[in-house]
């Protein structure tokens, strides 16, 4: 701070120091070990009977300790004008409201410090800034004026200090703790433990201690309160305990953090090592490239905007996911799925009704009936593409030629051909997957024969409807209530895709053996 002083002069009794430049003063908090030439319980210092008081607030002064205040106060002020060098004691004592304003004494607590005035400190703006240094303490005997500044009579207090074996363990466990608590703080320099260990007074040891401690107003002022040296070691022992443990918490907090940080630091540049040797040696970065195929097809397969949506979110949960991560691979193939379902791609319908009677009768002999009953259908959706049409159910013996109608119909139509047995299914899973929390789980095996066939709108032939069963696991023919009533299948919720998918261009047609099971 000397670096930025212009001159000391004295001014009004009082030192002022002039700025060089229009810059911040540092006015940080003096670290100081007590042990001044004007110390407490100084038989050369006396104490006069009638000083002038001044109120400071969120802050409680200690003998020798060296404290910095900033001064804005008329009453104030006038004290500070009234000191001269060689009369320059006051009284500090603390506001027990700090929001009071204009402060009496029944708004001060009795019992303050007494200091003398080092420096007044005046600033390009703002108020004024002294530094004075506590001396002793003192009790408020009498209240004498209140203008221009509060004065009063007080009586010095002097400090009861008894050195026992005692006292000499909790000035060393005191020390020591007080040093690990520094040592954990990273905001306060190294150069405390040193005035720590120079500190032999213990009643100046634990004023100390208090003056630098972070602890609440009203704990500092019972702390200056308390006359008994051994005593007041035995609170900052508690209080330093209190603090020690929650700065070793922190620490550990801190520490497992840093790992952490280390960990995917030391991931991010063995990354970045990889992909800078991929370079040198010409090849690509594989992962780079996977996520820009996985993005090409999700543009490529024209889903839903609100599928598109979904897709592109976990694409973008993926690129941020190790690959190494279980997690990566549910990602990916739930992926994988989602871009290979084929949610635009259909086949033209041919609806040549005799043509469809031709290949008929190519396939099957005689069966005249089912066959008028499937030109007749065939028909209708002619008249009507985009109606709700019935669903056929061809029920027979096995070997009656059930499952090559279906066939058949596929290649009137000119679509594609899907066929699956519900003979023995007793879990609902099957019809609508797994939910991907579960390990290995997929789709239904309706979507999964949709996107082996590759068509929106196969002829899909659900074989051995009579032999649907159910147990605990659910049932299925529940499920199938969705897959087949127009009224629900175009939005047809899968657990593993958890988006709608549209079943209602699928053609389906049923088999049984029997009418009666058929649910």
């Amino acid at each position: 701070m000397a670096s930025d002083l212009k001159n000391l002069l004295p001014i009004g009794g009082n030192w002022l120091l002039e700025v060089i430049e229009e810059g911040p003063v540092s006015l940080e908090p003096y670290l100081h070990n007590g042990d001044s030439q004007l110390r407490e319980n100084d038989h050369e210092f006396k104490l006069p009977d009638v000083i002038g008081i001044l109120p400071i607030r969120n802050a409680v002064a200690y003998p020798g300790t060296i404290t910095p205040l900033a001064i804005g106060r008329k009453r104030s002020k006038a004290l500070l004008a009234d000191t001269t060098p060689n009369e320059s004691t006051i009284g500090l004592l603390t506001q027990r409201n700090p929001d009071t304003d204009k402060p009496n004494f029944d708004n001060l607590y009795s019992i303050g410090t007494t200091a003398s005035v080092l420096k007044v400190i005046k600033l390009p703006q703002g108020p004024m800034h002294i530094v004075v240094h506590g001396i002793t303490r003192f009790k408020v005997i009498k209240k004498v004026a209140t203008k221009p500044y509060l004065k009063a009579k007080v009586q010095p207090l002097n400090v009861k200090v008894k050195m026992t074996k005692n006292l000499k363990a909790l000035i060393v466990g005191v020390r020591q703790a007080a040093n690990r608590v520094i040592e954990l703080s990273p905001h306060v320099p190294e150069e405390a433990s040193v005035l720590l260990e120079n500190i032999e007074n213990p009643s100046a040891l634990a004023d100390f201690l208090a003056a630098n401690l972070s602890i609440d107003i009203a704990t500092k002022q019972q702390l200056l309160e308390e006359l008994n040296a051994t005593k007041r070691l035995e609170q900052i022992s508690v209080i330093l305990a209190n603090q020690l443990e929650v700065l070793e918490l922190s620490y550990k907090i801190q520490g497992r953090v840093r790992e952490s940080i280390d960990k995917n630091q030391r991931e991010y540049f063995l990354q970045e090592q990889l992909k800078a040797i991929q370079t040198e040696l010409g090849q690509k970065d594989l992962r780079t490239e996977e996520l820009k195929l996985i993005n090409k097809n999700i543009a490529k397969a024209k889903m839903p905007k609100k599928v598109e949506q979904e897709a592109h979110r976990e694409l973008d949960r993926l690129s941020k996911i190790p690959p190494a991560s279980p997690e990566y691979s549910v990602i990916r193939t739930y992926l994988d799925w989602v871009c290979e379902l084929p949610w635009s791609i259909q086949t033209s319908d041919q609806l040549d009704i005799n043509k469809a009677q031709r290949i008929l009768n190519a396939d099957h002999y005689d069966l005249r009936k089912v066959k008028k009953r499937i030109l007749e259908f065939l028909a209708v959706r002619k008249l009507n593409p985009t109606g709700k049409s019935p669903i056929l159910c061809f029920v027979g013996p096995p070997g009656v030629g059930k499952t090559s109608l279906g066939r058949s119909i596929a290649r009137a139509m000119g679509r594609k051909f899907v066929r699956i047995s519900l003979g023995g299914i007793r879990d609902e899973a099957d019809i609508r997957g797994h939910r991907r929390t579960y390990i290995g789980a997929l789709p239904g095996r309706i979507l999964q024969e949709l996107r082996k066939c590759g068509s929106k709108n196969p002829v899909f032939m659900l074989d051995e409807l009579d032999k649907v069963g159910s147990d605990f696991r659910g049932d299925p023919a529940s499920a199938l209530l969705e897959v087949l009533d127009p009224e629900q299948n175009f939005s047809f919720t899968d657990h593993y895709l958890d988006q709608p998918f549209n079943l209602s261009t699928v053609m389906f047609i049923g088999t049984a053996n029997y009418t009666e099971p058929v649910p």
